[in-house]
């Protein structure tokens, strides 16, 4: 149903092949292989008979060219260069990260300890945001040539086009879903306008929990995988939660760190219910584009039954009604920690 040009583009990513390419590089591998949480690429945990595991990812064929790869590799070397704790891929002898083995593109990175953070801690909510302020005041210095920008566009209009010209919404709520996303982009415009279409940076992208390690020294940001240029306020909405009062609260203790780095457009608020909305209609379109990969149908087999959809109309209703909501309130001068 997606069209996407290869079906199983992992088929041949065998347990040998795996070892054999980290291998490749100079590593005697103890046969220990793990698979780990990640539905785009696939990523492993490998044991080494000297020093800890590492972790390869091997990129989806088509998704990202090399160049784009390679920009992703750079900005998060940088980064770890200016100690912003971040996990970078490790330069092989000849300065190299990204390689070649059995026709799939690989990385490998340091395994680093961690768990989850806690995003109710305002204490922990600053300590993001100092990290995340670093990371922007560099994003924000030159912009990425290879990779897209986070757009109207590109996360809402062409992947509700590409569900309309699927077959996953069920014929009785495709009226009620084509009526439903016009308005919500309309409203996601407007939003855009509000905020006076603020500067696109070089953001991580995808900062929700899963991808932030909390460590004795605070946050550590990994996979940036999803790293493209948009609104510095994409990294920020996704750590907060709960209802209108307790995300203010936690924005303004993200912000409170944040500011220390990097400056904050106030008016991007407008968009932290745009961007949820835009993250909503291309996550259903993603699911959909990957559905002749093998994982995704057993990862996700509800996504083609009408109870998904009919709850997904229900949180995309939601949505207009906190659009049409006046935006977050934040106190900057709240948490007055200094670090």
């Amino acid at each position: 149903m997606s069209g996407h040009p290869n079906k199983t583009p992992y088929k041949n990513l065998s347990p040998e092949v795996i070892l054999d390419a980290v291998e490749s590089l100079g590593y005697r591998c103890d046969g220990r292989l793990l698979a780990l949480n990640s539905f785009e690429n696939r990523v492993y945990q490998v044991g080494v008979e000297e020093g800890n595991a590492l972790i390869v990812k091997f990129y989806r064929k088509g998704r990202w060219n090399q160049a784009a790869i390679l920009e992703e590799h750079r900005f998060t070397l940088q980064l770890a260069d200016l100690e912003i704790p971040v996990i970078a891929p490790l330069v092989d002898s000849s300065g190299q990260t990204l390689h070649n083995w059995a026709g799939f593109r690989f990385a490998i990175y340091p395994k680093c300890g961690g768990r989850a953070p806690d995003l109710e801690n305002l204490d922990h909510l600053e300590r993001l945001g100092l990290a995340l302020g670093r990371i922007h005041a560099l994003g924000a210095t030159r912009p990425f040539v290879a990779r897209p920008t986070l757009d109207v566009e590109s996360f809402g209009v062409e992947p509700h086009r590409f569900l309309m010209e699927s077959k996953f919404i069920p014929v009785e709520l495709r009226t009620t879903y084509e009526t439903l996303t016009s308005e919500l982009l309309s409203l996601i415009r407007r939003a855009y306008d509000l905020a006076g279409h603020p500067k696109a940076i070089r953001l991580h992208g995808d900062c929700h929990s899963g991808n932030i390690l909390w460590t004795d020294n605070g946050p550590l940001f990994v996979d940036f995988d999803d790293a493209r240029m948009g609104p510095a306020i994409q990294d920020l909405w996704m750590c907060l939660s709960g209802d209108r009062d307790e995300q203010g609260t936690q924005f303004s203790a993200l912000l409170r760190g944040y500011r220390k780095f990097h400056d904050f457009n106030p008016r991007e608020v407008h968009l932290v219910e745009a961007l949820r909305t835009l993250r909503m209609i291309h996550y259903a379109a993603w699911i959909a584009r990957r559905w002749d990969d093998p994982a995704f149908p057993r990862a996700f087999p509800w996504f083609d039954a009408p109870r998904y959809w009919d709850n997904h109309l229900l949180s995309l209703r939601e949505q207009v009604l906190l659009m049409q909501a006046p935006p977050l309130e934040w106190n900057p001068y709240a948490f007055m920690h200094e670090y």
